[in-house]
């Protein structure tokens, strides 16, 4: 049976058994889908409540770890991409968590830029546009499909970028083109035929749909895109401030 180490008696007992979970699951002992023990058993190993248990359990669902099947039990949660809030790739967001983000390109093609494209981009219609379209894989697993144009002027090297294991943010900071901040609206969809058989869902599951436009240093845009991401396989994570000047009661 686990009973707390002495020195961490301090600490609430729930918080010991989650993170004693915790690192389980990150050591893999305990692998995604894996079903964890009742909460009977879990009380027995650790020596505590079923309300401890419980609110144990309920700090590793809120800290995306695992996930309950209301028939069967706690599972352990596949791992998901959490966008913070900052200006980040996919590959660079994937790297911070230790895992391995690799493309299937559908398309990456040159063509001329649409009224509408020209216009979000503040370039004149009719210009060169890098079209890229991808596959986005979380450690081999198929979770989003990203659609971004650019300006082919500002980085004539994707063309020949390696955007199946390499970042596009990447490629454009090799061409001294440095993403700054994106204008990001984000939104709930269910997903098309395509989009189901591109992710491996059925079609109408939910997804996570973020529309962007990225702009440099100077304010300039450089990318519009869209991505839709697999509800259970994407989080994303803002800090949110009161307005104003009065205070918070």
């Amino acid at each position: 049976m686990t009973k707390p180490a002495p020195l961490l008696q301090a600490q609430p007992l729930y918080l010991f058994v989650a993170q004693a979970l915790a690192d389980q699951i990150a050591g893999g002992a305990l692998t995604p889908g894996l079903q964890l023990l009742s909460e009977r058993e879990l009380c027995k190993q650790f020596g505590v409540s079923r309300v401890t248990v419980r609110r144990a359990l309920a700090e590793l669902r809120d800290r995306g770890l695992i996930e309950s099947d209301s028939a069967r039990g706690w599972f352990v949660q596949a791992p998901s991409l959490g966008e913070p809030n900052a200006l980040m790739s996919f590959t660079e967001m994937a790297r911070g968590r230790g895992l391995s983000a690799t493309s299937t390109v559908l398309r990456a093609d040159v063509r001329t830029a649409s009224i509408d494209e020209a216009e979000e981009l503040r370039i004149a219609p009719g210009s060169e546009l890098f079209d890229l379209e991808r596959i986005r894989h979380l450690d081999g697993v198929a979770v989003a499909i990203e659609h971004s144009r650019l300006p082919l002027r500002m980085a004539p090297a994707l063309r020949e970028a390696d955007l199946a294991s390499g970042s596009l943010y990447d490629a454009l900071r090799g061409a001294n083109v440095i993403p700054a901040y994106a204008e990001y609206i984000l939104q709930a969809i269910a997903a098309s035929a395509r989009q189901a058989t591109l992710l491996g869902l059925p079609e109408g599951a939910p997804l996570l749909m973020a529309s962007a436009v990225t702009h440099d240093r100077g304010g300039r845009p450089i990318e519009i895109s869209r991505s839709v991401f697999r509800g259970d396989r994407y989080r994303f994570r803002t800090t949110l401030f009161r307005s104003g000047q009065e205070s918070i009661r």
